[in-house]
């Protein structure tokens, strides 16, 4: 029987990666601080955490990444100039970020891929079942996909992954999983996983997409996964090793998600995620569309 909370009480968020698509941008700055209109990417994916009932997030950080940690700490001086200023709706703003979780870090080290990222947060997660969410991925906050996915976990065990259909000539960008139907239409029993496979050989243009809950029997597959494609400790390959055998941790199954999700990963999809979300708010999206309806009409006109 689901429960009415969540028992799942901690999240972890890989931040490691060098953001190599968005260099120059990203020499200094972490592609994970990086602006979505005027939040950085990773404050929606805390909050996104957070208002799924998980308020004790593990950050999986590496070199260079240490203003992620300044973002979700106490800015003194900075509070103390705005409230001088009487600036009580900057202030919120500044302070909100500080007062979302309980924030922890570890450095990865080696980039050895999500698998080894993962397995970084065996020693704060310990033997309980826990998400991962990857910061790539922001899903709008009207459609609670990690709530769901929770809610399955619960009543299934084991694992749970976010799918999504896609193209079948992009499933090469994604893991691609083998499916049989269950009793709920937005759930799926997951048989097999394959790794960014040519379209040729996908099992299915079902791509899994980056939001996990996780049975922790995961850690010890993990430390025992062999480096797969490119080099790197694959997250798929253990939950494909999940998949074939549920006595190791129980079954695996998929919440197929049909919602609205924003890939800041690619910078076309970056901004388009930016105007979308812009053009919703309520304080900025009159303006900016009747600019945006202007400007396309001025490009059409000029083609």
């Amino acid at each position: 029987m689901t429960q009415s909370h969540p028992r799942i009480s901690k999240a972890v968020i890989p931040a490691a990666g060098l953001g190599t698509r968005f260099l120059p941008a990203t020499k200094a700055t972490p592609k994970e601080m990086l602006p979505v209109v005027d939040k950085p990417a990773i404050q929606y994916v805390v909050e996104e955490a957070v208002s799924a009932g998980l308020d004790d997030v593990l950050m999986i950080t590496g070199r260079n990444k240490r203003p992620l940690e300044d973002h979700f700490d106490r800015n003194y001086e900075l509070e103390s100039a705005l409230q001088k200023k009487g600036d009580a709706g900057r202030l919120a703003k500044v302070q909100e970020s500080s007062d979302l979780a309980t924030m922890h870090y570890v450095r990865q080290g080696d980039p050895r891929g999500l698998g080894h990222a993962v397995l970084c947060a065996a020693p704060h997660v310990g033997h309980e079942p826990f998400a991962v969410l990857l910061g790539d991925d922001l899903i709008d906050p009207r459609d609670p996909l990690l709530r769901r996915m929770i809610e399955v976990q619960e009543q299934h065990g084991g694992s749970v992954i976010a799918l999504m259909e896609v193209d079948p000539e992009q499933i090469h960008l994604y893991g691609s999983a083998a499916v049989e139907t269950t009793a709920d239409s937005d759930v799926v029993k997951v048989t097999g996983l394959v790794e960014k496979p040519d379209p040729a050989d996908a099992p299915s243009s079902y791509a899994v997409i980056g939001r996990y809950v996780l049975d922790p029997h995961v850690f010890d597959i993990l430390r025992r996964t062999e480096p797969g494609r490119g080099g790197e400790i694959q997250l798929t390959d253990a939950l494909q090793q999940l998949a074939q055998d549920e006595k190791v941790g129980g079954p695996v199954h998929g919440v197929v998600f049909k919602g609205r999700r924003y890939d800041t990963g690619d910078r076309g999809d970056y901004l388009r995620a930016i105007v979308r979300l812009a053009c919703e708010r309520e304080d900025l999206g009159p303006d900016f569309r009747t600019w945006l309806r202007s400007y396309v009409a001025e490009e059409m006109q000029q083609s």
